[in-house]
């Protein structure tokens, strides 16, 4: 009896290890970082009431100081308005949609401007160590800007302070490094606006306690940090009988992602009702590994995607639906960023910037520029689509 009893026990105790409600937990789940967060009110208002209170948000972000990096002027460079400039690009890495799709974006920006030319150069995977390595051979060749997603914010951070001591232009986009070492960044989405349709979008499928678990890419890679601590932070406040299983790394690798998806699912078994995918490799990676499982009614992938690697399981029925922005904008505007820099039309302290056919974006956190909401690609629209 006792035997039996301490058994008991001591299962209970594993089931509640692996499976702990958000609201009962005193740490931030795996792959968030430590930083503030600032969730969103909680439930699925009306859109007005959300443009209302994020329009709030930005206004008083908009009064931040600015807290980018200057680059370091020589006299060659006092006067370069309207002159031809030469940029290169570097993503995390090269051969996957969303990164070919904000190359499409830059590319675009070029010929409008038709007095910029940029390069995308990356390593074939997300590697921080073959990133910095490519930074630095452009630092040596001289460009005139450097684009950048990074891999780490830290690590990045000395590479790119040594471009603008050298008198190179550098602007982030996607995933941020320390901002000092760049002098803006454009900035998707808000952090917490994801981490909210996040959550919101798994809770509306599966409900207020459904068991979840989450595919990164690495628990260092920054902009997919921030989102887990918002929806961490979103979750813990609105919906704390959800329960976060783990969080594992994929590397923005597909093969990976498409694993780490089934060891979710071959060790969860029943109790997992979502899978939370935090980049576009992971997203349809997990909807494939829950498609060939024949597990689409039973788990709801939810994830940051491009249209075209989700139309698949989307038009048939196996996701709902994926959220991202457009990354083609988000390309496009880190270009315009970058013309308006050199040509003396946004420095520290301006609240706002244009950019071609985006038309005014705002500067928000000191030295980002918002590209905008997040979007949701479902069945109504995700094959009007084509990147």
């Amino acid at each position: 009896m006792r035997k039996t009893f301490a058994i008991t026990l001591v299962l209970g105790l594993l089931v509640a290890l692996f499976s702990v409600p958000v609201g009962a937990q005193d740490d931030r789940w795996d792959g968030s970082d430590d930083l503030d967060t600032n969730p969103l009110f909680c439930g699925m208002e009306e859109m007005m009431e959300e443009d209302d209170e994020e329009g709030e948000d930005e206004e008083m972000m908009e009064a931040m100081e600015y807290d980018g990096g200057q680059i370091t002027m020589g006299d060659d460079m006092e006067d370069m308005a309207g002159a031809d400039i030469v940029l290169v690009d570097v993503p995390k890495l090269v051969g996957i949609g969303y990164f070919a799709a904000t190359t499409q974006g830059q590319q675009e920006a070029a010929e409008e401007l038709g007095n910029v030319t940029v390069t995308t150069d990356a390593p074939t995977e997300a590697n921080i160590d073959d990133q910095i390595q490519v930074i630095d051979s452009y630092i040596t060749q001289g460009v005139d800007g450097i684009l950048f997603a990074a891999n780490d914010p830290v690590a990045i951070a000395p590479v790119l302070r040594t471009a603008l001591e050298a008198g190179i232009h550098v602007v982030g986009y996607d995933a941020n490094s320390e901002p000092d070492a760049r002098e803006w960044f454009v900035n998707q989405a808000e952090f917490n606006g994801i981490g909210k349709s996040m959550i919101d979008s798994l809770v509306d499928q599966m409900g207020e306690d459904a068991s979840f678990g989450i595919v990164t890419s690495t628990f260092t890679t920054p902009n997919q940090a921030r989102w887990i601590s918002e929806m961490w932070a979103y979750a813990s406040d609105c919906y704390p009988e959800l329960e976060w299983l783990e969080t594992l790394e994929a590397q923005e690798d597909a093969v990976l992602s498409f694993q780490q998806a089934q060891t979710l699912i071959n060790k969860y078994g029943e109790d997992l009702d979502g899978i939370v995918a935090m980049t576009s490799v992971a997203t349809p990676n997990s909807a494939d590994a829950v498609q060939q499982a024949g597990l689409c009614e039973d788990i709801a992938v939810v994830g940051l995607a491009t249209p075209n690697d989700m139309k698949p399981y989307v038009n048939d029925g196996c996701v709902r639906d994926a959220i991202l922005w457009n990354p083609v904008d988000l390309g496009y505007a880190a270009v315009y960023i970058v013309r308006a820099i050199v040509d003396g039309e946004f420095a520290p302290g301006d609240t706002s910037v244009m950019a071609g056919k985006l038309g005014e974006l705002h500067v928000v956190n000191g030295s980002e520029v918002l590209l905008g909401a997040p979007f949701v690609f479902n069945a109504d629209n995700i094959n009007d689509f084509d990147f």
